[in-house]
């Protein structure tokens, strides 16, 4: 990774669980599925993929809304206790999660966990890891609001900033799965990286796709700061097309 004197550098890497690091979601899915029969309804795929990347509270009202017959609360920690339950038989790590975050670690790059899972569920994907990648965990229980907001990303960025003042929003990258979770890490204004699985991503403005994390490194990452620092600095460096006009 190399990087001119002054310009951004990659610093950090703020990670998504569910659907990005773990494929979760059909733990997710079975649970909801079988508590909103339990109560007497059906739940639809098309139903399910409405909650990837919502808070838990938000998808509680939706499962409430279909039947459940629980509070809130009540459904969050049902379903939580459900979706541990399996991540304990198996942890099923998306392509390319596992070995990304181990050459981010080598390569002295921080990484922080920014989900909107609860702490317990996101506590034993994190100690299923054999090395300590993540420097802490954003979890759905410790902010006010959930994603699309960008409270989580932001209270990422400012925990950053405690060991590192000179951190900013250009010296991280997002790593999502979702629209509500893309859209979170773009508000914070953080680069953000798109990678599709259980929903198509929309062509979000100034959101990069990847297909995959298969086969990225570092420096794939870390190309992306440069890329916003490089074209930040062309919009400074081009002159306004109306000056120019006025000046012929």
């Amino acid at each position: 990774m190399h990087s001119s004197p002054g310009q951004p550098h990659l610093k950090a890497v703020l990670w998504d669980m569910d659907g990005t690091l773990v494929d979760t979601e059909p733990y997710w899915i079975a649970a909801e599925r079988a508590l909103v029969e339990a109560h007497g309804g059906t739940w639809s795929h098309q139903q399910a993929m409405q909650l990837v990347g919502q808070s838990l509270m938000h998808s509680a009202a939706i499962l409430q809304a279909a039947g459940v017959r629980m509070k809130a609360r009540d459904i969050v920690d049902h379903l939580s206790a459900e979706v541990i339950q399996q991540v304990r038989r198996e942890v099923p790590w998306r392509p390319g999660a596992r070995e990304l975050l181990n050459d981010l670690h080598e390569s002295g790059i921080r990484c922080a966990l920014v989900t909107m899972s609860e702490g317990p569920l996101a506590g034993v994907v994190v100690e299923s890891l054999p090395k300590p990648y993540f420097e802490f965990l954003v979890t759905g229980d410790t902010v006010t609001n959930g994603k699309p907001h960008p409270e989580a990303y932001l209270t990422a960025i400012d925990r950053l900033q405690l060991d590192d003042p000179a951190l900013t929003i250009n010296h991280c990258v997002a790593l999502e799965d979702s629209i509500p979770g893309a859209t979170a890490a773009l508000a914070s204004g953080v680069v953000t990286v798109g990678i599709p699985h259980q929903v198509p991503l929309p062509e979000l403005p100034d959101m990069i796709l990847w297909d995959t994390l298969a086969g990225k490194a570092t420096d794939d990452v870390a190309q992306l700061v440069h890329g916003r620092a490089a074209s930040a600095q062309a919009a400074t460096e081009t002159p306004d097309a109306g000056l120019l006009e006025r000046a012929n």
